[in-house]
C-alpha cells in the first residue's frame, strides 16, 4: 500500500507576534497523521496567499521567504528518499526525527569495540594478561575485515547487527579465515562480549545472539607415556639452550604448570609447607586459581 504524503505551508493567525506578523508553519501529513512546526519565518497577513501557500509578490522579501519554503520542501523529499533507502517506515514519527533532528544518536560498533580494548590495555598486568589484549585486538581486526567482505563497509551502527550478521560472521571465520571450529567459536564469543556491553548500556533493544548457538568441541589431548618422558630426560643436547628448553618442558610436565606460569616463577614462590618441606606456591595466570607443588631439590 502506497504511503500518502502531503505538505502544506500556512500563516498561523493565532500566533501573531508583537508586530502583528504571522509565523509561517509547515503541515506535513503522512497517511492521515499530522506534524506541524514553525519555519521561524514571519509574514504580514495581507501578503500571504492561502491558495498558493506562499508569499505574494516579487519583492526581495517574498523571493527570500519563498526560496526558504522551497528548501523546506526539498528537505521533506530528502527525508523521504533517505527513509526509503534505509528501508525504514514512512511514518510521521520518522519524518519528525529527520526534519527536527530528533534521531537517536548513532552508536557505531568499532569505537565501542576499540574502547573496550583500550580499557583492557590499561589493565594489562593488573587484571588481564597480554594475551587477552592480543586476542581482542585480533577479534576487532577480524570484525572489520568481515564487514568489508560482506557489506563493503568499515563500521556499522550496532542497531543494524542481527542474527544474520552473526551467522555470516561465523561463516566468514570458517571459510575465508579457515578457522577451526573452536577458534571460530572463541572469536564469536569475543564479539558477544561487545554486544553484552551494548545491552548493559541499553544501546540495543534486543539481543542479536538470542537464537544463536555454538559449541566448543572437546579436543582429545595426547599425553606422553612414561617411556617417552624418560627418553626426553636422557636425551643429550649439544647446546645449553636446548637443554634448558628440555628442562623447562619437563618441569611443566611434572607440575602441570603452563608455560606462562613457569616463566613468571621466582624464588619467592618457594616456601615451606606444614610438612616442613619446600613447596611452590603460585597463582595460575589464566584463572587466578591457587596452585602448590612440592619442591624437590
Amino acid at each position: 500500500m502506497k504511503t500518502k504524503i502531503t505538505l502544506h505551508f500556512y500563516a498561523k493567525s493565532t500566533k501573531a507576534n508583537t508586530n502583528g506578523l504571522l509565523p509561517i508553519y509547515v503541515r506535513l501529513t503522512v497517511d492521515g497523521k499530522r506534524l506541524e512546526f514553525s519555519t521561524k519565518k514571519f509574514v504580514e497577513k495581507s501578503k500571504w496567499s492561502n491558495e498558493l501557500s506562499k508569499m505574494k509578490g516579487m519583492t526581495e522579501e517574498a523571493r527570500s521567504i519563498n526560496s526558504y519554503l522551497d528548501l523546506m520542501k526539498s528537505k521533506v523529499l530528502d527525508a523521504q528518499m533517505e527513509l526509503l533507502h534505509r528501508n525504514e517506515t514512512l511514518s510521521i514519527e520518522n519524518f519528525k526525527n529527520k526534519l527536527l533532528g530528533n534521531e537517536e544518536r548513532q552508536r557505531m560498533l568499532v569505537p565501542i569495540f576499540q574502547d573496550h580494548n583500550n580499557k583492557i590495555k590499561e589493565l594489562v598486568g593488573k587484571e588481564y594478561a597480554p594475551g587477552t589484549l592480543e586476542r581482542y585486538t585480533t577479534s576487532l581486526k577480524h570484525t572489520i575485515e568481515f564487514m568489508q567482505w560482506k557489506y563493503n563497509i568499515l563500521d556499522i551502527d550496532i542497531s543494524k547487527i542481527d542474527h544474520a550478521f552473526i551467522t555470516d560472521y561465523e561463516f566468514w571465520l570458517r571459510s575465508v579465515r579457515k578457522c577451526s571450529n573452536n577458534t571460530a567459536v572463541k572469536y564469536i564469543k569475543n564479539f558477544n562480549k561487545i554486544i553484552k556491553i551494548c545491552l548493559a548500556n541499553d544501546w540495543l533493544d534486543k539481543n542479536p545472539f538470542a537464537n544463536y548457538k555454538s559449541k566448543v568441541k572437546e579436543v582429545e589431548r595426547v599425553y606422553l607415556t612414561e617411556t617417552e618422558i624418560q627418553s626426553i630426560i636422557e636425551k643429550d643436547f649439544k647446546t645449553e639452550r636446548l637443554s634448558l628448553v628440555r628442562d623447562i618442558f619437563l618441569f611443566s610436565c611434572f607440575t602441570g604448570l603452563a608455560y606462562i606460569d613457569v616463566k613468571n616463577l621466582t624464588k619467592s614462590h618457594i616456601s615451606y609447607g606444614i610438612d616442613g618441606e619446600k613447596w611452590i606456591f603460585t597463582h595460575r595466570q589464566k584463572t587466578e586459581s591457587v596452585q602448590k607443588f612440592q619442591f624437590f631439590q
